[in-house]
């Protein structure tokens, strides 16, 4: 199938199908007149690295995936070459909320200070 017809079954768009092709995440055949040609299996394999971006994975995330990219993954995401990957940014996300709560903790204690400070005295 052509590139609009991959983009049209996938659920997304030309741009997007060029960019995973770009990064190594999709590898078409290409014509003598230069057409782009996807086998029926790339709808799937879209769809998965859809699925991982959803869930806060880079493109270089979801390189370690490609041994399972054709597979169904919806229902299981977890195969045996991803899961060093889910559980680095998994570390990541959690030491980002862990200093989005400090800062929020410090902005709910200048605030304090703040209302502290300016309450009429009498």
């Amino acid at each position: 199938m052509l590139i609009g017809e991959l983009a049209g079954r996938a659920g997304t768009t030309i741009k997007a199908v060029r960019y995973y092709e770009r990064r190594g995440l999709l590898h078409p055949r290409r014509a003598a007149n230069g057409y782009r040609h996807y086998d029926e299996s790339a709808v799937g394999r879209v769809g998965n690295i859809r699925l991982l971006l959803s869930l806060g994975l880079t493109t270089d995330d979801v390189r370690a995936f490609l041994p399972c990219l054709d597979l169904d993954i919806a229902g299981a995401v977890l195969c045996p070459a991803s899961a060093d990957v889910i559980n680095r940014r998994l570390s990541e996300v959690e030491e980002k909320i862990a200093d989005l709560d400090g800062v929020r903790q410090r902005l709910l204690e200048a605030l304090a200070d703040a209302h502290a400070n300016t309450a009429p005295h009498t």
